[in-house]
């Protein structure tokens, strides 16, 4: 994308910002009053901390001047000052320890919300190219470290500016020298501590990544557990994971050990302004400049610097951490939209169901295209086969049907309107799709079937099942129809899954079905009966079916032969076999009913 073209979004999606920043403030824009007075709350704790040595100066300086037997009455009013202080940190710490649990998980629910929204509006080829797990991970880090950041800017570096701020005010009330000495200590840490934290940024930004695709590599070989068993690679599986795992072993050893290097500078510089403060108070104290109250009042402060100050650069560096998992997140998941509705775009509304590939030209990579100017028009209620070696452009052609891809010119029109200017939920609640490998929910199988049609009640999904042939095996689980699935339906068979996908698509009833081998899984009895049933199912529906068992095709209206890209035969299966072309080779080359990859595979 060119650096002048605008950032295409979704409609439906959220306008979330790509700056950290403006993201931090979207997401916390809606607890804007809770977050001031929490920001209120932090400022009277703060105070109250750091006036407790004054508090203390008070009590010193009482001591000092009072004679033996009425220290208490003297000190009153110092000790009244000290409970109040007390007693104020206390109450404000706690109310903003309150606000902090109605906001965080508020906060983080709406941050996930919004980059799940965002996600779901990303074509499938952006799917194709990351990790589910990754993707998961990188949403659920990227929420956890938006409410870790605002937590650091409101319960720690505010307090710590307070603390600074307060502390340098009453020193230089005290002596002027002192109070410079802190504050220039102050300045100098501070700036230091986030230069090094500025540093260590990068560090901690590879480092989240590497979790990312770690988290993400776990996933994909949890997934395909079964398929490492079953070709006896699991210490193949461990060793390849353990490779990411060393890699993010060195990626957390570089941002550790800066981290390091960073708390010796706050232990050193920490060791130098105690000596200082307390030598140069001693000097002051010895030359009667200050008093003992004064004095402790310095030391104190001095000690509760070190002690904010030390937490002031370990939050930087968890700080820059947070910031770095969120930029990651923003990276990888708020990029622009590849498929959108163009303005002002209508429902479609298909009433005959005719598809037409008007000079239509697509590639994956735009140096080697798939189609150019391909022609074809599929007329209403035809039951259309595809057919064709892999590669010839079949699942694309499919898939620009279905807008998962964007042709780079041409129109494809579904009853005269081009998909391009309906609403993308509109073309996909009017085409069904049974796809080869169907994906099931990890919910019961009532819900994967319901999913078809989210209004219909128990008497339609179970007539749905019958006609898919599932409504047996459903019936023999232990909870029946609400047994639960497992992840992508790893419990049941890859036939048992295909038949709740095709009962799913019944259920939907949708004008134009696409069966991707829809039937593969299935025994050829099951096939034979569920094919009836589909056959029935299709009714007065356009239907394209792509196959590589041609039997399951030779009944169809029409067969289209691909080949490289071009629709090279178009016709009935008998007309076809007549001309002995491309497709007679085809039937008679299949082994064992299916076809080979390629005319050099069937001749090896």
């Amino acid at each position: 994308m060119s650096k002048t073209a605008p950032f295409q979004r979704a409609a439906d999606a959220p306008c979330l910002p790509t700056s950290i920043v403006k993201f931090i403030l979207y997401c916390s824009a809606k607890f804007r009053g809770l977050i001031l007075l929490m920001v209120i709350m932090e400022t009277g704790q703060a105070i109250g901390s750091i006036l407790v040595p004054y508090a203390i100066k008070a009590i010193m300086d009482g001591v000092a001047h009072s004679p033996g037997g009425q220290i208490v009455e003297n000190l009153r009013e110092p000790l009244l000052l000290l409970a109040g202080l007390n007693i104020g940190e206390i109450l404000f710490s706690r109310a903003s320890g309150a606000l902090l649990i109605t906001i965080g998980p508020r906060l983080r629910q709406r941050t996930t919300n919004a980059l799940y929204t965002y996600l779901q509006y990303h074509a499938p080829r952006y799917f194709g190219s990351h990790f589910a797990g990754a993707l998961a991970h990188r949403i659920s880090e990227t929420a956890m470290s938006v409410n870790h950041t605002v937590w650091t800017i409101l319960c720690d570096f505010w307090p710590i500016l307070i603390t600074f701020t307060v502390s340098t005010t009453l020193l230089l009330r005290v002596n002027h020298g002192l109070g410079l000495l802190i504050a220039g200590w102050v300045l100098a840490y501070v700036s230091l501590s986030y230069w090094l934290a500025t540093r260590c940024q990068p560090y901690a930004q590879s480092y989240a990544a590497m979790r990312s695709q770690v988290n993400g590599k776990i996933v994909d070989s949890v997934t395909n557990i079964l398929n490492a068993k079953l070709f006896a690679r699991l210490s193949f599986e461990r060793d390849y994971l353990n490779d990411f795992l060393e890699s993010e072993v060195q990626s957390a050893r570089r941002t550790f050990w800066y981290m390091e290097r960073v708390r010796w500078f706050q232990f050193l510089a920490a060791a130098l302004l105690k000596v200082g403060t307390v030598y140069y108070a001693l000097t002051l104290w010895d030359s009667g400049v200050i008093g003992v109250g004064d004095f402790t009042m310095s030391i104190g402060f001095a000690l509760l610097i070190i002690s904010d100050a030390r937490n002031l650069s370990r939050r930087f560096l968890e700080f820059f951490e947070y910031v770095g998992n969120i930029a990651n997140g923003l990276d990888t998941i708020v990029q622009p939209h590849e498929i959108v509705d163009v303005p002002d775009a209508l429902p479609l509304n298909i009433v005959q169901g005719r598809i037409e590939f008007r000079n239509v030209s697509f590639g994956y990579d735009a140096k080697h295209p798939v189609f150019n100017k391909l022609n074809i028009v599929i007329e209403p209620g035809q039951r259309v086969g595809l057919v064709g070696f892999s590669g010839s452009g079949k699942s694309t052609f499919v898939g620009l049907i279905l807008r998962n891809f964007e042709p780079q010119s041409g129109q494809i029109l579904i009853d005269g309107t081009d998909i391009r200017q309906v609403l993308l939920d509109s073309l996909h609640e009017q085409v069904s799709l049974i796809p080869q490998e169907p994906s099931l929910f990890h919910r019961s199988l009532k819900e994967n079937i319901q999913y078809g049609r989210l209004d219909v009640d128990d008497g339609a999904v179970q007539s749905a099942a019958r006609s898919a042939h599932a409504d047996d095996f459903i019936r023999a689980m232990p909870e029946g129809y609400d047994s639960l699935v497992g992840e992508r339906g790893v419990k049941l068979s890859g036939g048992q899954r295909q038949r709740i996908a095709i009962a799913r698509v019944i259920l939907k009833d949708s004008p134009i079905l696409i069966l991707d081998e829809a039937t593969s899984s299935l025994d050829s009895i099951t096939e034979q009966t569920i094919q009836e049933n589909l056959d029935r199912a299709m009714g007065c529906k356009t239907v394209i079916a792509i196959a590589h068992r041609l039997s399951t095709i030779a009944h169809l209206d029409r067969i289209l032969v691909f080949d490289q890209g071009r629709i090279v035969e178009d016709g009935e299966h008998q007309q076809l076999l007549a001309q002995q072309g491309l497709y007679y080779r085809l039937w008679t080359m299949q082994a064992g009913g299916f076809l080979p990859e390629t005319i050099e595979t069937e001749t090896s």
